[in-house]
Parts: C-alpha cells; sequence; structure tokens
C-alpha cells in the first residue's frame, strides 16, 4: 500500500468523533461538558500518537482514550454545578461504579461485549455482570413524566410503552409543533422524547427549543436519521440523541440515562 493511501490518524478519527461527542454528552448530560471530554481526549491523542492503538478498531481506540481520561478524572460531574446537574450528581452516587458506562457502550454506541471490556480496562464477564446491574439500578432509581413529540402512530406508541415499563408517566404524544407546545403547556413533563422532522414539514427541534426557552433546562432526547448531523460540536446541540432505526435497549437506556438529570424526578426508595 502506497503512503498516500495509508490512512492518516485524521482518517482514523475524524468518522468516530461524532459518536464520541454523542457518548460523552449522554455521560454527562450536557453538550458542553461532553464536547470538553471529547475534546481533551482529542488532544491528548494529537499530543500523543502513541495513546491511539492500532490494535483495535478505530472506534474503540478513540473511546478507550477518552475513557482513561473519564475516569482519572473521577468520573463526575462538577462539584460546582447546580439545578438538574446538581441533582443528578445526588443520583449518580447511589449507582455501581461503572454501569452507566457499560450500558451506553453497549447499548446506544453497540460495541461488543470484548470491545466495551478494551475500552472499560476490564474483561467481558465483568462488563456482562455490569450491564445487568445498570439495567436494574437504573429502572429502579428514578421515576419522572415523560412527554413524547412524534408524528409516526406506530413509532409513537412504541416509546410510550418503553417509557411507561421503566416506570414512568407518558404525559401525551404531540404529532406537530403547535401540539407540542399546548401538550407541554397543560402538564410540564420531566423529561422530552422528539423526533426532528414531523407531520406538517414542523421541525421538532424548533418545538423543544420554543418549549425550553421559557421552562428552563428539561432533558430532551432526539430521535433522528442523522445523527452526525447534530454532533458536529459546532454551536448548540443536543445533549441526548438516538439513531433511527433504534433498538428498545438504545432507547431505555438514553430514557434512563437521561431521567437523571431532569430537574423534578424522582428519586426512589
Amino acid at each position: 500500500m502506497s503512503q498516500s493511501s495509508t490512512p492518516t490518524l485524521a482518517d482514523k478519527i475524524g468518522p468516530n468523533l461524532p459518536f464520541l461527542r454523542r457518548y460523552a454528552r449522554a455521560l454527562t448530560g450536557s453538550q458542553p461538558r461532553g464536547d470538553a471530554y471529547a475534546a481533551t481526549a482529542l488532544e491528548a491523542i494529537l499530543s500523543d500518537p502513541d495513546l491511539f492503538s492500532d490494535d483495535v478498531p478505530p472506534k474503540v481506540a478513540l473511546f478507550a482514550v477518552f475513557h482513561t481520561i473519564w475516569v482519572s478524572s473521577g468520573a463526575q460531574l462538577n462539584d460546582a454545578e447546580d439545578g438538574p446537574a446538581a441533582r443528578a450528581q445526588h443520583h449518580l452516587a447511589t449507582l455501581t461504579e461503572g454501569t452507566r458506562e457499560v450500558l451506553l457502550l453497549r447499548t446506544l454506541e453497540e460495541f461488543t461485549p470484548d470491545q466495551t471490556a478494551h475500552i472499560m480496562q476490564t474483561d467481558a464477564d465483568e462488563v456482562a455482570e455490569l450491564l445487568d446491574i445498570a439495567y436494574g439500578e437504573m429502572a429502579k432509581s428514578v421515576s419522572g413524566k415523560v412527554m413524547i413529540i412524534e408524528d409516526e402512530a406506530i413509532i409513537a406508541v412504541d416509546l410510550e410503552n418503553i417509557a411507561a415499563d421503566l416506570g414512568h408517566q407518558v404525559t401525551g404524544v404531540a404529532r406537530t409543533e403547535t401540539n407540542a407546545i399546548e401538550l407541554f403547556n397543560r402538564q410540564h413533563p420531566d423529561l422530552i422524547l422528539s423526533d426532528i422532522q414531523l407531520a406538517d414539514g414542523s421541525s421538532g427541534i424548533d418545538a423543544v427549543n420554543r418549549i425550553t426557552e421559557n421552562a428552563g433546562d428539561i432533558p430532551v432526547i432526539f430521535i433522528t436519521a442523522y445523527p452526525e448531523r447534530l454532533l458536529t460540536g459546532e454551536g448548540p446541540e443536543p445533549a441526548f440523541l438516538i439513531s433511527k432505526p433504534y433498538t428498545e435497549e438504545q432507547v431505555r437506556s438514553a430514557i434512563s440515562q437521561a431521567m437523571f438529570f431532569a430537574s423534578s424526578a424522582i428519586l426512589k426508595a
């Protein structure tokens, strides 16, 4: 293979960086904090390219560097945070260490058990154990109200069932931007689950922006067939993002993670 056709470090990292941002945002519940962690991982690799292993797929190598930084920082939110982030810190203290990371790596990012083990510097047996613990702990620890913005009836019903199975109350389903504003005004949710493109050509993003403009911090999970477009790191972008077509495990994981950052979600005994 000629030198010109050999993939560069940028070639290996570039396509996977949006998904690292998605993972980091889901861990921290914040675009700025998540993107800052992702940028730190990138800076570390640029400073010492040997950190980026060629023995595993590029996405695995990138996430492994990120995880080293995440763990060395204490894998915690900023103690100076207030509001939803401070409440999330309290919730997170009740979880077994490593469970949230395993849940996201296995479900949201769809790494294999062995790949997840490599990223977390452990073994596949522990990954399986942490995943089982994660499902139990996350489902039991927080409950709240979920609002769904989705124009496809089958998908809406599916999302309703998943949220309900996790113990959350669904306040309703909106099919358009106008419906979403009306539904929100009737009953304020703790979490919004929204499609991007709606029935009348309106935008789920516009609906959420109008809602959150005056409602403060409400965790939002966006569902889109083109996640890369909302993971550029340029300007305001969502903290929680699910790709279409999604799996039930991905939705369960995202809802459980996002609910930890809800300002009025109930911490169960």
